[in-house]
């Protein structure tokens, strides 16, 4: 889901959901921010929709609020979509210092069910929640399954790092293990005695029988290590057998991580949106899948480019205070996903892409920083994504050439 700005007639009544994981708490207010109800509901079908119908048998016409929209209230909201009802957003943050401001000591469910529901009644700025399309969700799924299994291959490479510096410092040094080959090489040699035993052609032959690229290369490198290290060091087979297993968890989380690419790009080429996302320069299946999954793929539901900026957080707001005039800082709400992709594509295109490669040179002509000409050449690019899906056209170097009237 993704969120647009909640606009049109004013609501009768206000319905804000403290979300939990079992259980929420639901405030529903007037006008005058009167309770009308306040109920705590398991988090099951049967008992929410028993709350829709209770909440709607008050008034039809009502603002839905919740302070997370994923997790746990994933069915509440899609039983509120599925019901045709508006839901705004408030972001967690938001709730905890807007409940300062109210009566009340402590922190209940109760009380920021309320918070809830009356920031839902006076604020004009909350997002609505729409459902993105199915493979959008699917690629939602996928994305963010890959993200955490980047990020733990990332903390098991930290641990085989830190158990190989205690019995091979030398080795250690010298192996670059966010690639396969060395990672591939610890599974079968871990001590400077044994890499000394086997020699660097057995090595080089054990690797390429692994299909080990530069594997001549590699067997050199850990060859010239275990010369430069004679010591035994104490507990070294235990941690030899360590490392085995942290590198063989390493390979299993790149096996994984390579199954979940496949279906990403599968998947990413069923929407029919792919073609055109995939001819911007730079925009590749994976970070097209992610910019899918964290817009849903409904470019309508943002209305204009600027909107899609802002939700990217890619369109600079005022900050000014007293005398202080023209501070421009990134939105407080913004989707870090989005932000990802485009920023890393933005990257990409600087590569391959002669036009993004001017405009980031223009704008480091003009004094801007490397990050920030790379925001800005994002900035840009999201406006022509934003042209480009809007027409169905793919990308064009140069714009065609049209005949005269």
């Amino acid at each position: 889901m993704h969120d647009e700005t909640a606009e049109g007639n004013v609501p009768e009544i206000w319905a804000g959901v403290d979300i939990g994981k079992t259980d929420h708490h639901a405030v529903v207010i007037n006008e005058r921010g009167e309770r009308l109800l306040s109920r705590r509901v398991h988090n099951d079908e049967a008992e929410l929709l028993a709350l829709i119908g209770d909440v709607l048998a008050i008034s039809t016409d009502v603002l839905w609020a919740v302070d997370l929209n994923h997790g746990g209230a994933a069915l509440l909201i899609g039983l509120l979509v599925g019901h045709d009802q508006p839901v705004a957003y408030l972001t967690g943050l938001a709730v905890h210092r807007a409940s300062g401001t109210y009566r009340g000591e402590g922190k209940t469910d109760a009380k920021d069910a309320f918070v809830i529901a009356d920031q839902a009644r006076v604020r004009r700025d909350l997002g609505l929640l729409r459902p993105g399309d199915e493979i959008a969700i699917d690629l939602r799924t996928l994305t963010t399954r890959r993200l955490d299994l980047v990020f733990d291959r990332t903390r098991q490479i930290n641990r085989l790092r830190a158990q190989l510096l205690e019995i091979f410092p030398a080795l250690e040094r010298v192996l670059d293990l966010t690639n396969q080959g060395p990672v591939m090489l610890l599974t079968g040699y871990q001590t400077p005695a044994a890499i000394r035993r086997a020699g660097a052609k057995r090595i080089e032959t054990w690797l390429k029988n692994r299909k080990v690229r530069g594997a001549s290369a590699l067997a050199k490198t850990a060859v010239d290590a275990a010369q430069a290290q004679q010591t035994v060091l104490p507990g070294e087979k235990l941690a030899a057998a360590m490392v085995v297993r942290l590198a063989k968890g390493v390979m299993a989380l790149d096996e994984e991580i390579a199954e979940l690419d496949a279906l990403i790009e599968a998947r990413f080429r069923e929407h029919p949106h792919a073609e055109v996302i995939r001819s911007l320069p730079g925009m590749g299946p994976k970070l097209g899948a992610e910019f899918l999954a964290t817009t849903g793929g409904d470019m309508d539901a943002f209305g204009s480019a600027d909107r899609l900026a802002g939700f990217a957080g890619l369109a600079p707001q005022p900050r000014d205070s007293g005398r202080v005039s023209g501070n421009l800082r990134r939105p407080r709400r913004y989707h870090r996903g989005l932000l990802r992709a485009m920023y890393l594509s933005a990257m990409v295109s600087l590569r391959c892409c002669p036009a993004s490669k001017a405009y980031y040179d223009r704008k480091r002509s003009e004094g801007k920083g490397h990050k920030q000409a790379v925001l800005a050449l994002a900035r840009r690019r999201v406006n022509v994504l934003w042209a480009m899906l809007r027409d169905g056209e793919c990308y064009h170097l140069s714009p065609p050439v049209t005949a005269a009237a």
